[in-house]
């Protein structure tokens, strides 16, 4: 056994790799104090056995890191494509620009400390991928500097003595930036004498919960919409903000269409968004209790379904050009994407894996099924051709050299800057270009947890040869830089979200979640708080947040060069 794990070629890796995959997510099973690292555990592991004796031939190792890493980034940004450039929206800016600083901050900072201390920028690197806890970014700085100490004459056993150093970095930062950021969100609480049942009450009040839908009922008393049609009502009044599902007259529950020509009196069953209440009562009139077994009482013929689709044709249609309500006498209120409840606008995009609410007859409801397929059973396939060949596109982006003045190697994207921007524009324009890219929710996680797990292995395999001397050789203060990286910049920007921007704490807890790709963060901070707000500020950050914490990687290694 021991001559198998330790010169058995191919059969002996893969015993190792399973053995450290395994042993790391059994021990990330397990919390100290609430908190736990999860499947960082992997990578400690790997360290061990590799610190023993139990290692890996580097050509296979360097190729099960990659792929691993490419699988991870490729999945997250399938996930997070769809809502990325969403985020730069209104609403969205402020908190992006926030997540920006806290970006900036670190990487400025962990120049300073270089510049103070002389401790190596590539170590540094590593030092602050570790503190933020940003997995991809270790694994685009280690690609980087292994690919310019090639570039610059070097052997293959010094790019890979480098990388093996920035792995030490990050896996010796990588505990306190989990429970530095931990306590650095506990502290908040208490330094804005944070009161969270007063918080939420105020939330609540202010209409700061962005719930994606909202139900109410309205009945008409504006003298300015009597005898009017609905259609030319909802051009005047911004109507994309609303979709009117239901219509009750004199006891008599109907679906209205655009030439629907309103009464006083007449009740409106409305789903809007919280932003868009109170235009709405303004527009219609007095807000009335909604009690949906009225809307739905027997012998009105209406029905509400929810319906997937699952016709791939449907795929890049907007509700506007299906004119859904026109053919079917269907209205569609709602529509859930990726956990995601989202108002039925007409400009919005459909796309394979989308459930749709609607409301009308039954024959009105099964000419749409035909029309969108709603076989839910279909969708346990994920479309695995466009997967693939936007990873293979994304490796040809991220070996395209960027040249910039004054740097003497030119910068690359990399495996995972390449893959990961592939793999949003891939999720966002997908839809638009009629390429489906669905993939359940399930099979996303699959591949992101085999990605991550592949990488942790091979880092942990890789850096344990030298972790220990790397520690006992100064490497001990590394735990210092990293605690600095990753205190500094969350306080600094919580306290310009809350005294410049006037954010509640809920928001600034998702703010820096998403601003360090911080999963665990993210878990404590909503099993503290218990509010589903901070996982919607989250979304938010997130998806620029990885881009930028990939690229800021890759820049310091090339400015290290």
């Amino acid at each position: 056994m021991i001559e198998l794990l330790t010169h058995g070629g191919t059969a002996g890796a893969i015993i190792i790799l399973a053995l450290v995959i395994a042993t790391g997510l059994w021990l990330g099973r397990f919390k100290v104090m609430g908190i736990s690292i999860g499947s960082t555990w992997i990578l400690f592991v790997g360290i061990i056995l590799s610190h023993f004796g139990f290692r890996i031939d580097p050509t296979m190792l360097g190729f099960i890191k990659d792929f691993g890493l490419i699988l991870f980034v490729f999945a997250i940004g399938l996930q997070v494509g769809p809502g990325f450039f969403r985020s730069f929206r209104k609403d969205g800016l402020p908190m992006n620009a926030l997540a920006m600083t806290l970006v900036l901050l670190a990487v400025l900072i962990t120049i300073a400390i270089h510049l103070i201390t002389g401790e190596d920028l590539s170590i540094m690197t590593g030092v602050m991928s570790g503190a933020v806890t940003n997995t991809p970014g270790l694994g685009a700085a280690q690609q980087s500097l292994s690919d310019a100490t090639v570039a610059m004459g070097g052997s293959a056993a010094s790019a890979a003595e480098a990388s093996g150093a920035v792995a030490a970095a990050y896996a010796v930062a990588y505990p306190l930036g989990v429970l530095g950021a931990i306590f650095v969100i506990i502290s908040l609480r208490g330094l804005f004498h944070i009161d969270l049942a007063k918080e939420k009450e105020r939330v609540e009040r202010e209409g700061g919960d962005e719930a994606n839908v909202l139900r109410l009922a309205c009945k008409v008393e504006n003298p300015a919409i009597f005898g009017k049609k609905l259609g030319s009502i909802a051009q005047e009044k911004m109507g994309e903000h609303f979709v009117i599902s239901r219509v009750m007259r004199s006891g008599e529950v109907s679906i209205p269409d655009p030439d629907w020509i309103l009464a006083e009196g007449d009740q409106l069953l409305i789903v809007t968004d919280l932003q868009h209440k109170d235009m709405v009562r303004i527009i219609f009139g007095e807000e009335c209790n909604v009690d949906m077994h009225t809307w739905q009482k027997p012998g009105s013929k209406l029905m509400s379904r929810r319906l997937s689709i699952t016709q791939s044709d449907i795929t890049g249609k907007s509700l506007r050009k299906l004119d859904i309500r026109r053919k079917y006498g269907v209205t569609v209120t709602r529509i859930l994407r990726a956990g995601i409840e989202l108002q039925a606008e007409p400009d919005l995009i459909l796309q394979v894996g989308d459930s749709i609410q609607v409301v009308g007859t039954e024959e009105g409801i099964k000419g749409l099924s035909k029309l969108i397929g709603n076989q839910p059973e279909t969708l346990s396939k994920p479309n695995l051709v466009p997967i693939f060949f936007g990873i293979a596109l994304g490796v040809l982006v991220g070996m395209i050299p960027i040249r910039f003045p004054s740097v003497p190697q030119p910068l690359k994207l990399g495996l995972a800057g390449g893959s990961l921007i592939v793999a949003i524009l891939l999720g966002h324009f997908g839809p638009k270009l009629r390429i489906s890219t669905y993939t359940a929710l399930s099979a996303n996680l699959m591949i992101r947890d085999i990605g991550i797990s592949l990488f942790m292995a091979a880092v942990g395999l890789g850096a344990g040869e030298n972790f220990i001397s790397s520690l006992t050789s100064g490497g001990y203060v590394w735990i210092l830089y990293g605690l600095i990286i990753t205190v500094v910049p969350m306080v600094i920007v919580a306290l310009i979200a809350k005294f410049a921007m006037k954010m509640d704490f809920f928001r600034i807890c998702g703010l820096l979640s998403g601003g360090t790709t911080d999963p665990a963060l993210l878990s404590f901070s909503e099993q503290m708080y218990d509010s589903g707000r901070i996982a919607v500020n989250y979304a938010t950050v997130y998806p620029l947040t990885m881009f930028l914490r990939v690229v800021a990687a890759q820049v310091l290694i090339m400015i290290y060069i």
